[in-house]
């Protein structure tokens, strides 16, 4: 009789897209609302943005139980913050509390894939894209998740953000209109849709700007 090996692991990928844009007064993050587990979909209307302050929201894939701990934890030191301090946390304040909350846990590491967008403290849109483990950089545009191989390419063919090594330091904001950089989003989410079975279904995207934060949804393939 041969021996059986388990084979447990604490993880899952339950799949899904995130993109985020930064434009000079706006930002757009968009994620679809599919969850998967495997060639299994779990729910079809599933929202993988948070809102972490009033104007700083996240997207995440990966494996969403883990990110529903994160969101938890970053909810609980936003709000010890907000004692403190008497005010909302910044954008770049929240990108580095979410890379400090993440590489703590790099040895038994979060499995989230996450995309931060917002405003900065002078209005300007800003993105910020990390790995598992807190790496972080401040970008015009970003993509995370399953279908971020397909929408990465499409992104730079169409946004050519100027390389980080460039002197004087040119900004990483968009030239795109924020009309624009919406119906940029719909085309890379019906695009990646095509081709990678974890994402579809629906895309819900959300707009950043000097008066408040909006919503969108779009209809993707059901298949």
């Amino acid at each position: 009789m041969t021996k059986q090996q388990a084979n447990w692991s604490p993880y899952d990928n339950n799949g899904g897209s995130c993109v985020a844009i930064a434009g000079a007064d706006y930002c757009v993050v968009a994620a679809d609302t599919r969850m998967s587990t495997g060639y299994n979909i779990l729910t079809r209307d599933y929202s993988k943005i948070s809102q972490l302050a009033e104007k700083c929201v996240m997207a995440s894939s990966g494996f969403q139980a883990d990110v529903k701990a994160l969101q938890k934890a970053l909810s609980a030191r936003h709000l010890i913050y907000q004692h403190q301090h008497n005010k909302q946390m910044s954008c770049p304040a929240m990108g580095q509390l979410l890379s400090n909350t993440l590489y703590y846990k790099r040895f038994f590491p979060y499995y989230a894939f996450n995309v931060l967008g917002g405003l900065d403290n002078e209005g300007k849109g800003c993105v910020f894209t990390y790995d598992a483990v807190g790496s972080y950089e401040r970008v015009g545009y970003s993509s995370q998740g399953s279908g971020s191989t397909l929408i990465m390419p499409f992104l730079d063919n169409q946004l050519k953000s100027p390389s980080p090594l460039l002197l004087p330091a040119k900004d990483a904001v968009t030239p795109l209109s924020e009309t624009e950089a919406v119906d940029l989003v719909k085309t890379v989410f019906a695009s990646a849709t095509e081709r990678d079975i974890y994402t579809g279904d629906k895309v819900e995207i959300v707009i950043l700007n000097a008066s408040g934060i909006r919503r969108e949804y779009m209809e993707l393939r059901k298949d």
